[in-house]
């Protein structure tokens, strides 16, 4: 399957605070708040959401296709990206700006305060869906992850238009939406994404019911961190699927894009949806368990087996083909590049 990611890229600069947030919030003061955090560390990664997706997706054997805006600096991480198998063909280059900026503190709980500068991602909102046949054919799905919010609108109407197949992940942007928004990006979608947080924040955004919202759209998915995943659809039963668990757990950024990213791939593959669901909840835990959404590696025997121990065999066998393609495609380093 052809896959087009539209969404955000941008460099990630993550700081953690070793205590918790929550002991620094006083009650009574909450609606001036001016609080400081002191870092212990501070990585700077590649990320944004787009971007994440993408290397995940490449990083199981995909090739998917990267659009979205970036800045005059993006020479560096654009090599990066190709080097690791995103078609990047698709990205604007401003002439202006700079690539956008997530700056992000996570405290002892997981927790995490974040700001995001748009930059260049402004820009977005100039790249057309149907331009990306010049790159490399249309797409058999378009994911419209957070990105500029008039261009997430306009891939999502194009989309209808032309009548592709479309992934809807509005995640952080549902705090920018207004509510014709909101039911804007979710009609007619084949999927739609969200954590539990945000699958609340939906509801009111579109005032919408569980059953009007699957009444628009094919399969909603929602992570809910160490408690999973839930799949709801209008043709069948709730599906519960629980976490890949972990005592290696380092940093949550990007855990859900990877998630997204064996979820689609599980998709391209023509798995059943609990195997898909199985597979991004492996993949999820890998990024939890190094540093940044993007400097992970895969080994596919590795991944398996995590998928066989969580899981079962018979959850197992299903992946299992394509991972062992996987390996014999990529036998000496399965992550490509990591560096």
């Amino acid at each position: 399957m052809h896959i087009a990611v539209t969404g955000s890229i941008a460099t990630d600069h993550l700081t953690v605070f070793p205590g918790r947030f929550a002991d620094q919030l006083i009650p009574g003061q909450l609606d001036h708040v001016s609080l400081s955090f002191l870092a212990d560390t501070l990585e700077v990664r590649r990320g944004g959401v787009a971007a994440n997706i993408a290397v995940g997706l490449a990083r199981l054997g995909l090739r998917p296709l990267l659009v979205g805006a970036a800045g005059k600096d993006f020479d560096d991480y654009d090599a990066w990206l190709q080097k690791n198998g995103v078609d990047s063909r698709a990205v604007r280059i401003s002439e202006t700006l700079h690539t956008a900026r997530f700056m992000c503190t996570t405290d002892a709980d997981h927790n995490q305060i974040a700001t995001f500068y748009a930059g260049a991602m402004a820009e977005a909102r100039h790249i057309t869906i149907a331009s990306l046949d010049e790159h490399a054919g249309p797409p058999e799905l378009v994911v419209i992850a957070p990105n500029d919010p008039e261009a997430m609108l306009r891939h999502t109407a194009e989309c209808r238009e032309i009548g592709l197949p479309f992934a809807a992940d509005p995640s952080q942007q549902l705090a920018r939406l207004d509510r014709e928004e909101t039911r804007s990006l979710v009609e007619g979608a084949e999927y739609l994404f969200t954590n539990e947080y945000e699958a609340a924040l939906l509801r009111e955004r579109t005032g919408w019911t569980d059953a009007q919202v699957l009444a628009r759209c094919g399969t909603w998915v929602t992570t809910r961190g160490a408690d999973g995943v839930t799949v709801l659809s209008e043709s069948g039963p709730e599906l519960r699927v629980g976490a890949v668990p972990t005592t290696e757990a380092h940093d949550p950024t990007g855990v859900g894009d990877a998630f997204r990213a064996g979820f689609l791939a599980g998709a391209a593959w023509r798995l059943p949806p609990q195997n898909a669901v199985q597979l991004g909840c492996a993949l999820a835990t890998s990024v939890l368990e190094s540093v940044g959404p993007q400097e992970y590696e895969i080994d596919p025997v590795v991944l398996l087996r995590r998928i066989d121990d969580t899981y079962g065999r018979s959850a197992a066998s299903g992946v299992e083909p394509f991972l062992t393609d996987l390996r014999r495609r990529f036998p000496t380093e399965p992550g490509r590049d990591a560096e």
